[in-house]
């Protein structure tokens, strides 16, 4: 470890594994260059790939002394084209085509889905996306075995991509059995996120609780905001979920993709309101598949994210298949710390959610003790726990005072690579409290530079409320 940890960016960055960074040695790399999540692609790759990514991000982590959260992210119900007649297919505005039942073409103007119902549950006036947003159709006419549309924004489609259905009710479910045996096998392997694709409403999201929790699994679900349904029904998925991801590929499809910038801001606000972490991602440093260097525009989407209330940002491409991934995650990381500094002028806004309604006891106390750690001019916050619970309502308040949370249970040490502004540090053992100055004192000599005589506050519970954080201390580093 160097001395630097308590000026690393608050903002916590997810790196996709690919082919470009699934080795040890390059794994090693991206966490120095400050990845704190890695994400498992299951829409992508083999089971065996996956379970050896999954054995080296270990090892890198086990290398460095330094842990780093896994999220398995569950391909969802993702519709895809058939086989087309033309390869790529030249749609031209006003053209007319239509959907038969297959999987293969066998005319110019024919086109087949993978997802057999699309003919019986696609209505004349509705809308089909196909490539992620390349072309649009709207169909004029539906009979039982065909849909006929018009082509009212052209483009080139391949094989086997997207097809979107906004406005359209489907009947597909949003964990399909191949997520449910990914899942299983997420469990197994003890993974800390488990995101759920395509979600629509919150009973999705407990089915899949359901599901890791009856395999042993203490990982926190990630519902990603992709749909036009979860939007109307925000509020319940979020109270329901562990976490959540703006995940404006899908999204800027399934509603206008103008609409798109507000969508987040409401989605990152109501995060805030909960308290639950928010990942926004999705092309944030697009170009750098093939550039050292980010756009202006890719700059400035990353600052508003963080801007915003953020929790994380996430790399895509950038890091799974692009040229220059230990580049993109140093690029991610300088601009969060620039981007933090201007978070500190606004303590009194991001810091106002923490006032609303049912504020409870744990919530006031770590208020509290960021207000006596602003007050004394502390160089740092710590909180024991061993549970994450004190870590994300600490997170969530937005001060720019380094937070350090130990705790001796791996599970949850991990589960606070994702929260913003949180440092975890992981006790070799259990501790009494009062050996917890000691500790801070020690870890503090080895991990940091501070010196001497300088303040810290920390904050555990007691055995007067058990569960409850309701117990807060000053001290100085010796």
């Amino acid at each position: 470890m160097t001395k630097s940890l308590l000026t690393n960016s608050r903002t916590k960055t997810v790196a996709t594994v690919g082919p470009a960074s699934a080795t040890q040695e390059k794994l090693a790399e991206l966490i120095q260059a400050g990845v704190d999540v890695f994400r498992l692609n299951m829409a992508h790759g083999k089971r065996d790939a996956h379970e050896l990514a999954l054995s080296n991000i270990r090892a890198a982590s086990e290398q460095l002394k330094t842990p780093v959260a896994v999220l398995v992210d569950l391909a969802g119900p993702k519709i895809r084209l058939g086989h087309l007649f033309e390869e790529p297919l030249n749609l031209e505005n006003g053209e007319a085509v239509k959907f038969v039942r297959g999987t293969k073409s066998s005319a110019r103007n024919e086109l087949t889905c993978l997802y057999e119902p699309l003919i019986d549950e696609v209505s004349e006036g509705e809308s089909i996306v196909l490539a992620d947003g390349l072309a649009r159709l709207q169909v004029t006419k539906s009979s039982a075995d065909e849909l006929h549309c018009v082509v009212v924004d052209g483009g080139k489609v391949r094989s086997r991509q997207g097809v979107n259905l906004p406005g359209t009710q489907l009947s597909i479910p949003a964990l399909g059995e191949v997520d449910i045996d990914n899942a299983i096998w997420a469990a197994g392997q003890e993974v800390d996120f488990v995101s759920l694709s395509f979600v629509r409403n919150a009973d999705e999201v407990r089915q899949l609780q359901k599901v890791l929790a009856d395999h042993g699994s203490t990982a926190h679900v990630v519902s990603k905001i992709e749909k036009k349904e979860a939007l109307d029904q925000l509020d319940s998925i979020i109270e329901a979920t562990d976490a959540i991801m703006v995940a404006r590929g899908d999204l800027g499809v399934e509603i206008d993709i103008e609409k798109t910038p507000a969508a987040q801001k409401r989605i990152i606000k109501k995060c805030l309101q909960y308290r639950k972490p928010v990942i926004v991602a999705t092309q944030m440093l697009e170009s750098m598949h093939s550039s050292k260097q980010p756009t202006r525009a890719e700059v400035t989407d990353v600052a508003n994210a963080i801007l915003d209330g953020a929790d994380a940002c996430m790399l895509s491409g950038e890091t799974a298949i692009g040229e220059y991934p230990i580049e993109a995650v140093t690029m991610m990381n300088k601009i969060m710390r620039e981007t933090e500094l201007a978070l500190v002028s606004r303590n009194s806004r991001m810091t106002a959610y923490d006032r609303s309604e049912g504020w409870a006891i744990s919530d006031a106390v770590i208020y509290g003790t960021a207000q006596i750690a602003r007050r004394i001019s502390a160089k740092m916050v710590v909180i024991a726990s061993e549970k994450d619970t004190a870590a994300r309502l600490k997170s969530k308040q937005r001060d720019h005072i380094p937070t350090v949370c130990i705790t001796d249970q791996v599970n949850p040490l991990r589960k606070m690579c994702l929260y913003w502004g949180v440092l975890p540090v992981l006790a070799p053992n259990s501790f009494e409290k009062s050996q917890l100055e000691s500790f801070v004192n020690k870890w503090s000599s080895e991990n940091t530079n501070l010196k001497s005589g300088e303040p810290f506050v920390a904050v555990t519970d007691t055995e007067v409320l058990p569960g409850i954080y309701d117990s807060v201390l000053v001290a100085r580093i010796k």
